[in-house]
């Protein structure tokens, strides 16, 4: 697949993001931006400083006015971008995905990126397209900063946090920020390894929240955060050791925010139904966004809303502007603090029977074609098109969409009894290719069947 995503640049390091490649990439991004000034950051993976060397170097070629900030965690460069006059910022980082890949994300302006701007530097990429002028870099350090302000910015507590870094680009700085507002830090993974030794960086998988359970429950700890590669997305389990779903942790933090004033609360099309309806019963407007982070930045942008978040672990605060997962951790320990126990909190929260994500690879490349059949074959449901197909009932819901980084579609279903659910799941599959059906069958869980 191509290393130009829907949301950023992404590729196996060395593979497909080689040197060469990465300097392409610059080169292209640099007759872009011409001219600005640019922040660059990068994370903790074994390839980020040369892919950064590459990157500024590029820019400079290109006439930008290159701040340099280092090794940071990705909410760092956000912050970044907002007190450096900054117009524009690239971050070498790969996320969540595991050590062997790498990428950019990059903003372009006052908006999110878009899928056609990603589009236009891979053109630009193909021609091998460059400018040059008369750019520069500086080393600007940050860190200290960001810790000021986003400490400014929450609660002051007492609780006993477990902090997982995963080895990532929060581990030596979410521990500081926490222990600065007066929290209790236990230390899991938090020495920075670009290997990603001790659990893959993808805090919102149950499995690699394990340890952080175990290390919960044995402090005694009120809760447990785990982080992924680059701080943007959080995991969390509760004092039990129980990792939690993000569809509960977005309902009480969107409840903290309406306990105050009414507003917009973003959620992402893969997102249980119980969030919706526990907004708008706490007096929100629930809106709905495309899965994936700048569909979503977006829509926060776009509605002015109060808050946003994915199932995936971003979230994004008003007070912010940016999705940041250590304040993410601030803002669920202040939960605790003030309502008390998270178990009882997440098991207070009406919960039906969702599915994980049905992952079924597909090596076409007329994804979005299947699609329109599928949607074709559903008119009658009137199915909604805001992010692959969705079929929307007033008792649950079924979705397929296609990925945007891997050769797959996505498939996940929800509804509020057994009898339900497995009758949505016939009406989606008898709207599938027969092939494709055959293989979503044989992955179904035994519950849709």
């Amino acid at each position: 697949m191509s290393i130009f995503k829907a949301c950023d640049i992404r590729g196996v390091a060395g593979k497909d993001l080689t040197d060469g490649m990465a300097r392409r990439i610059a080169l292209a991004v640099g007759v872009t931006l011409a001219g600005q000034k640019v922040v660059v950051g990068g994370d903790v993976r074994l390839s980020t400083p040369m892919l950064q060397k590459i990157m500024i170097d590029g820019l400079a070629e290109s006439g930008c006015q290159v701040v340099d900030i280092g090794t940071v965690a990705t909410p760092v460069f956000y912050y970044a971008l907002q007190t450096t006059g900054a117009s524009s910022g690239v971050m070498v980082t790969a996320s969540h995905n595991p050590a062997q890949y790498n990428g950019f994300k990059l903003v372009l302006g006052p908006k999110p990126v878009s899928e056609k701007e990603i589009a236009d530097i891979g053109r630009l990429v193909e021609i091998n397209a460059q400018t040059h002028g008369d750019g520069g870099a500086m080393r600007l350090p940050v860190i200290e900063k960001y810790l000021e302000y986003t400490a400014s910015k929450a609660r002051v507590g007492k609780l006993k946090v477990v902090i997982d870094a995963g080895n990532g680009a929060t581990a030596t700085i979410a521990p500081k920020l926490f222990r600065r507002l007066g929290y209790e830090v236990v230390e899991l993974n938090c020495i920075p390894d670009g290997r990603f030794p001790h659990r893959p960086p993808n805090p919102a998988l149950p499995e690699n929240l394990a340890a952080l359970g175990e290390v919960v429950r044995l402090h005694g700890a009120a809760v447990g955060i785990g982080f992924d590669g680059d701080g943007d997305r959080v995991g969390v389990v509760d004092e039990n050791g129980r990792p939690l779903d993000n569809d509960d942790i977005m309902v009480l933090i969107a409840r903290q925010y309406l306990a105050d004033e009414p507003g917009a609360i973003i959620y992402d099309a893969k997102c249980s139904m119980v969030v919706p309806e526990e907004v708008t019963k706490a007096g929100g407007r629930p809106i709905m966004a495309r899965a994936g982070h700048t569909f979503s930045k977006t829509a926060f942008i776009q509605e002015k809303a109060l808050f946003a978040g994915e199932i995936s672990g971003h979230f994004f605060f008003r007070e912010l502007g940016y999705d940041d997962g250590m304040f993410s951790g601030l803002k669920i320990c202040e939960l605790v603090a003030e309502h008390g126990s998270l178990a009882e909190q997440v098991d207070a929260i009406p919960n039906y029977l969702l599915t994980t994500d049905i992952r079924v690879t597909y090596l076409g490349t007329d994804k979005d074609v299947v699609l329109e059949q599928i949607a074709s074959r559903l008119t009658v449901y009137t199915p909604n098109r805001i992010d692959g197909v969705r079929i929307e009932f007033a008792d649950g819901w079924g979705m397929i969409r296609a990925s945007v980084t891997e050769p797959l579609f996505t498939l996940r279903f929800e509804a509020k009894t057994t009898k339900r659910l497995k009758e949505i799941t016939a009406i989606l599959l008898m709207a599938l290719p027969v092939e494709l059906k055959e293989a979503v069958i044989a992955k179904l869980p035994p519950e849709c069947l």
